[in-house]
């Protein structure tokens, strides 16, 4: 587990995680964390209830598994996002 993540980066990285479409592997990427330490990171970070809702809910889910994503579906960018950058807000 990586612990040398701010509490800025793990809010991030369990935002990421609630997000249907956002891989594990887009986590990894950014934050060094494979999905069995993001799953560790939600389970200390939640509530147990919350944790368990999470866990059914990304359980399985083909837009968080690259892997199981349909052929053609290329990484999700929210229009939010069009003025960040990795995650960091641009300074413009």
């Amino acid at each position: 587990m990586n612990d040398s993540l701010s509490l800025r980066d793990i809010d991030r990285v369990i935002e990421m995680a609630w997000e249907d479409r956002t891989p594990f592997s887009a986590i990894e990427f950014q934050f060094g964390l494979a999905e069995p330490e993001v799953i560790e990171l939600m389970r200390r970070e939640l509530k147990p209830g919350s944790f368990k809702r999470w866990r059914a809910r990304v359980q399985g889910r083909s837009t968080k598994h690259r892997a199981l994503r349909q052929e053609g579906m290329t990484r999700f960018k929210s229009d939010n996002q069009r003025t960040i950058s990795h995650n960091r807000k641009s300074k413009d």
